[in-house]
């Protein structure tokens, strides 16, 4: 009787192990998930609205989608070095600790920069500053 039992249990064991590696005719746990600086780059749109910051005027949209950085309706106070930042703060700290993208023109109201090798989730605002100064001049908080 143990004989039979025994037997018993190791086919239902033997089943189930080949039910579980058996082709259903769909792949799809062999597909890699993509990862997070893909997800980030394709399909993941943020956008803000510029505003001026330490007695600055900054002014227009910024649409951070598909590896590009769109500034839209831009204009901001003059400066001798402004540049574009992706930051997690609005301050000088932020700044530094940030990625810049590029030199800004603060009377072109349509830019569009690339972002390379940027994983845009690491970043909350877009922040306008005058490298020369150490200014922020404006930002607009990304969401």
């Amino acid at each position: 009787m143990r004989k039979i039992a025994l037997a018993a249990t190791a086919a239902l064991a033997l089943s189930l192990s080949l039910t579980a590696c058996s082709s259903t005719g769909s792949d799809t746990g062999m597909k890699p998930e993509p990862s997070m600086s893909q997800s980030t780059d394709m399909g993941m749109e943020k956008t803000g609205d510029f505003m001026g910051l330490n007695d600055k005027t900054v002014q227009g949209s910024v649409t951070v989608a598909d590896g590009t950085l769109t500034l839209s309706g831009f204009s901001s106070d003059e400066g001798p070095d402004l540049h574009i930042y992706l930051t997690t703060g609005t301050d000088e700290a932020a700044v530094e600790a940030g990625t810049m993208v590029d030199a800004v023109s603060f009377d072109t109201a349509s830019q569009t920069f690339t972002l390379k090798d940027v994983d845009t989730a690491d970043f909350t605002y877009v922040v306008i500053h005058c490298d020369k100064a150490k200014a922020v001049f404006g930002a607009a908080k990304l969401s």
